[in-house]
């Protein structure tokens, strides 16, 4: 067989919408980046949305109207990809990096509260929702005094920006990711659990931010484009009150995002099948981990699927994606932390062992593939393959 790490569906309306942004003769932001706005916060119970063309702009946008200013320092966790930290140096603060869970790879209360006696003066977290699950933002109850990640933030005056990347939608007790923190960032990237071929959302319930990331979002433009153009009247004049940046999505893109919301729970649902296959069928493999599922499946969007290869697999990580390369399986891994990225690691001078959960999990973790329309026989195989490589030796 050759099944790849991702395969993306696009088999909906998307057709039909790009033909309605082409017949209109306007290309860029207008009407349809508007719906996908409108739709997305209420999808996630948010009053604010703000289309942007990447998850890293939106990041951008977020710290950036959460205050973050040269020499501030913002805790962001070092397992993941290099845009939850490398817009805070855009702003020329800095990033205190945090080890992650095991099971997990999350930040949990407990490494956030450590964290927070250490560094009191960090301003910001930004919370990355690993593989689509949500962290610990509340807490039934404290556990040894310590509650969850969100009372922690507002106990110690930490503005809480969640990189949610992976984690649309995700839902933790009762809410939807996107409802909790100060602001909320989502990828619409290619492989994503919805796309727009390259794009992202921010999202929030406090208006001054709202109003400031729709401003930097265009050049720092008191006026949208759109708005002059179908003005009644001649209405060219604008105002630019702050350097901004051009992270604007086309109208092109969010047609075929609104495409792609309109079946985003059915892609879910098909995404935890094939996880709960991987569940049934890779337990109890000796020298395999398999991810740790806090909360019930269903409120998992199930972006990533992560196993990791121990100490006591028969072969070591870079082997074993050759051999299921070899079969014809497409894997991938998430991540290598930052703290082992030439950049961090020289910048701030990194020790590995500060972060040995994150190193545990480097050492051996690999993807599988996991997307909407993988076919039983498929995940069967590369479950098949993953036992018949592991018992090579």
């Amino acid at each position: 067989m050759n099944i790849p790490y991702c395969k993306i569906v696009c088999d909906g309306n998307e057709l039909a919408y790009l033909k309605q942004v082409l017949d209109s003769g306007w290309l860029t932001t207008a009407t349809k980046a508007m719906e996908l706005e409108k739709k997305v916060a209420e999808k996630v119970g948010a009053a604010y949305a703000c289309a942007v063309n990447s998850c890293t702009a939106a990041l951008h946008l977020g710290v950036e109207a959460l205050g973050i200013r040269p020499g501030d320092k913002v805790f962001v966790p070092t397992m993941t990809f290099t845009a939850s930290a490398e817009v805070i140096r855009y702003l020329g603060a800095d990033p205190v990096l945090l080890d992650v869970d095991y099971g997990t790879s999350l930040v949990t209360p407990e490494i956030l509260a450590a964290a927070i006696r250490k560094h009191p003066d960090v301003k910001v977290l930004i919370l990355v929702h690993y593989a689509g699950q949500a962290a610990e933002l509340r807490r039934t109850q404290p556990i040894n005094g310590v509650p969850g990640i969100l009372d922690l933030c507002q106990a110690h005056g930490i503005r809480l920006l969640e990189d949610a990347a992976h984690a649309f939608p995700t839902r933790h007790l009762g809410g939807m990711v996107g409802s909790f923190g100060d602001v909320t960032c989502f990828s619409f990237y290619a492989n994503k659990t919805m796309t727009t071929g390259e794009g992202g959302m921010l999202v929030t319930n406090d208006e001054a931010i709202y109003r400031r990331c729709k401003v930097m979002r265009l050049h720092g433009i008191n006026r949208d484009i759109w708005d002059r153009f179908t003005a009644k009247t001649p209405s060219w004049e604008y105002d630019v009150v702050a350097p901004g940046f051009k992270y604007n999505m086309p109208d092109i893109n969010a047609a075929i995002g609104l495409a792609q919301l309109e079946r985003v729970d059915e892609f879910r649902e098909k995404r935890e099948r094939c996880a709960r296959h991987y569940y049934d069928h890779l337990a109890g493999i000796r020298g395999l981990d398999l991810p740790v599922c806090r909360e019930q499946p269903e409120n998992h969007a199930w972006h990533i699927f992560a196993v990791v290869l121990t100490p006591e697999s028969p072969l070591g990580r870079n082997e074993f994606i050759e051999k299921m390369a070899a079969a014809g399986i497409g894997t991938s891994v998430h991540y290598k932390p930052l703290h082992r990225m030439t950049y961090y690691r020289n910048t701030y001078h990194l020790d590995p062992s500060l972060y040995p959960n994150a190193e545990r999990l480097w050492q051996g973790t690999v993807s599988l593939p996991i997307y909407p329309t993988m076919t039983e026989d498929e995940l069967r195989y590369v479950c098949d393959t993953v036992k018949q490589i592991l018992n090579l030796r």
